[in-house]
């Protein structure tokens, strides 16, 4: 670990302690954690105060095209959130712990509810670029998980993966989903380390064990908001067909580019489901 940090509770504790009176924070009502293209609600956020990752102990700022990189507190749907814009992730040579660390962070700080966003490529056939999905399971095939090492104080050695998403949460999501005029898809996502696209083969294999999108990111956040007794949604934009269901080669400007279009619905939709909560 770099600098003696284990990106573990005590860290999370230092690093909350060492933002929380820059930012104001009060109660959050819920963290929220935006990725590839989704940035535009960082824009809702009213009486925003804004600390930049390079700023706060533990974190890197993201090296990737459409994650800012900023830890902001503010109202959305008239309540107190905290945002997390953008991710550092695994692929950019951060272990499992490092990506998830900002979920502690956040829960530190307050925040007893996590929504996640990710930009994802569609396996389900029936699925269309700017697509939303709301995430119902997931399938861990990025073979890490950032709660190996020793148990930390106050989690769950052993968390209960059984309903990771709370069925709650995204009832809360298809409601506000429906009062927008929204068409919200379901459906299974698939971590996968990255930072290659998968090939059409992979692909094939995703959806033969029941995988309807595919990304790089997610799973160790959940996997940590599970541990500390988070409750969790999450939302996939779908950016485009996956390998072997696209017939053009796949491009993460592709992703931005859809996550600008799809911008105006996700927002809506977040914002609703914020003022539920």
């Amino acid at each position: 670990m770099s600098d003696g940090m284990t990106w573990g509770r005590a860290d999370a504790l230092a690093a909350a302690d060492a933002v929380r009176g820059r930012l104001g924070v009060g109660t959050p009502a819920a963290a929220i954690v935006l990725g590839s293209g989704l940035g535009a609600l960082a824009d809702r956020v009213r009486d925003a105060r804004r600390v930049p990752y390079g700023e706060i102990p533990g974190f890197h700022a993201p090296k990737v095209v459409g994650h800012r990189g900023e830890l902001i507190r503010g109202t959305l749907g008239g309540r107190e959130v905290l945002l997390l814009a953008g991710r550092f992730h695994m692929y950019e040579g951060h272990d499992a712990r490092e990506a998830a660390f900002p979920v502690r962070v956040v829960h530190a700080l307050g925040a007893r509810t996590l929504f996640v966003s990710n930009a994802a490529g569609g396996i389900r056939r029936t699925f269309k670029p700017g697509d939303l999905m709301v995430i119902a399971d997931h399938i861990n095939l990025m073979f890490r998980n950032p709660l190996i090492g020793a148990a930390e104080p106050g989690e769950t050695r052993f968390p209960d993966m059984s309903a990771p998403w709370s069925p709650r949460l995204q009832a809360l999501l298809e409601t506000a989903a429906r009062e927008q005029g929204i068409l919200l898809q379901r459906g299974v996502y698939a971590g996968l380390l990255g930072p290659t696209y998968e090939t059409p083969a992979e692909i094939r294999m995703l959806e033969r064990i029941g995988a309807d999108a595919v990304g790089m990111s997610t799973v160790p956040e959940v996997i940590v908001a599970r541990a500390l007794g988070m409750e969790t949604a999450g939302i996939s934009l779908i950016t485009n067909p996956a390998a072997g269901i696209s017939v053009t080669p796949l491009d993460h400007a592709e992703v931005v580019e859809v996550g600008k279009q799809s911008g105006e619905a996700f927002c809506a939709l977040v914002e609703r489901f914020v003022a539920a909560l």
